[in-house]
C-alpha cells in the first residue's frame, strides 16, 4: 500500500545530503513507493480549523547537486495525508511551538511523527529532567545566585542555552575562570528563558553517543568525538562520527526511557550519552540515521519506515 507522506522540512536545497536524517528517510520513503510532497513551515495555513499547506512534489536522488526535484505547487488539507513528518531543525522557538498546534489538529487521523502536541511538551534540555538519576547534576535556572552555588559545588561546569542547538552558545567554566561574569552578563541579554548548567565530564573527550530509538526501542548509535581544541562533539561543530556499541548502561538508559518515548508517540528519537550519563532526548528533528549506516551500522530508516507502515496499517 502505498501512502501519501508530507514532509515537513527546511527546504531541501540547503541539506546536506551526506549527512542528513530527513534525506535518509525521504529515500527510504521513495524505495517503498510512498508518494511524497515537500513544504516548508511558513507554508501552513488554518483557517476555520482545517489545517492546509502550499505543498510541492518530490523526487529524491542519492546525488549531490541533483539531490531533489519539485513538481508544481498546489494548495491542499494536510487531512488528507497519511502520514506528516515534522523534520524542521531547530530553534525550538514561538514559529516552531505553533507549527505544533496546527498539527495536532490533523493528528492523529494524520499520522505526523513526531506526535506534535509531545514534541511541543518535550524540549530536549527539560524533557530529560524526568530521569534525574540517568543525568549530571544538573540547574536549570537564569538566578544568579543559584548558578554560584553550583559552580562552587561541582567546579568545573558547562553553561548553555536552554533552547540552543547543534552545540551553539556551549561554554565551559571552570572554577577559576574569570570569564564568568561576562558570560553570566552575555546570557542575561541574549536569552530570555532559563538556561542549563551541568557538572562537566570529562570523559567528554572520548566522544559523546548519539543513541537512535524507535517507537522506544534502541536502534543504532555513533560515537562524536570533538575536534581538537573543542568541546562541543556535534558534527555541525566538526565532531567526528566513530562507530560504536552500546554498554550495559547505556541499555539500561534506552530501557529506563523507551516506555515513556512509545506512549508520547515520539517514533523516532535521538539521546545523547556521555560516559554513561544521560543529557538529551532529542524529538524535535533528530540526526545521526546516515552516520551510523556509513559506519557500517543498521539502516535505521528501514526500521522507522516499518514502524511508520505498522501504525498506518500500509
Amino acid at each position: 500500500m502505498s501512502l501519501q507522506v508530507a514532509v515537513q522540512m527546511d527546504h531541501i536545497a540547503h541539506i546536506n545530503v551526506a549527512g542528513d536524517s530527513t534525506f535518509a528517510l525521504l529515500l527510504e520513503a521513495q524505495r517503498r513507493g510512498h508518494s511524497l510532497v515537500h513544504y516548508t513551515p511558513e507554508r501552513l495555513a488554518m483557517r476555520d480549523g482545517q489545517v492546509f499547506a502550499t505543498i510541492e512534489p518530490l523526487t529524491v536522488a542519492d546525488e549531490v547537486g541533483k539531490h531533489f526535484q519539485l513538481g508544481e505547487k498546489r494548495r491542499v488539507a494536510l487531512s488528507d495525508y497519511d502520514v506528516v513528518l515534522l523534520r524542521q531543525d531547530p530553534p525550538f522557538d514561538m514559529a516552531y511551538v505553533t507549527t505544533t498546534h496546527l498539527l495536532e489538529r490533523i493528528h492523529p487521523k494524520t499520522l505526523v511523527v513526531n506526535d506534535p502536541a509531545h514534541v511541543r511538551n518535550a524540549p530536549e534540555k527539560i524533557f530529560v529532567t524526568e530521569f534525574p538519576d540517568l543525568m549530571p547534576p544538573t540547574l536549570i535556572t537564569r538566578d544568579l545566585d543559584e548558578i554560584k552555588a553550583f559552580r562552587a559545588e561541582f567546579k568545573d561546569v558547562v553553561m548553555k542555552p536552554l533552547y540552543g542547538h547543534g552545540g551553539g552558545a556551549v561554554f565551559r567554566l571552570t572554577e577559576d575562570d574569570l570569564n564568568f561574569g561576562s558570560l553570566y552578563d552575555f546570557f542575561a541579554v541574549t536569552f530570555r528563558e532559563p538556561w542549563v548548567i551541568q557538572r562537566f565530564l570529562p570523559a567528554v573527550k572520548h566522544g559523546d553517543k548519539r543513541i537512535i530509538l524507535v517507537d522506544g526501542e534502541a536502534a543504532g548509535a555513533v560515537n562524536r568525538v570533538p575536534s581538537e581544541g573543542d568541546l562541543r562533539s556535534n558534527m555541525v561543530r566538526g565532531g567526528a562520527a566513530r562507530p560504536t556499541d552500546l554498554t550495559d548502561r547505556e541499555k539500561e538508559i534506552c530501557t529506563r526511557i523507551g516506555p515513556s518515548l512509545r506512549k508520547m508517540g515520539l517514533l523516532f528519537v535521538g539521546i545523547d550519552v556521555i560516559d554513561g550519563n544521560l543529557t538529551e532526548i532529542n524529538v524535535t528533528s533528530p540526526t545521526g540515521l546516515r552516520a551510523i549506516k556509513r559506519l557500517g551500522g543498521p539502516d535505521i530508516a528501514v526500521q522507522i519506515w516499518d514502524k511508520i507502515e505498522e501504525k498506518r496499517g500500509a
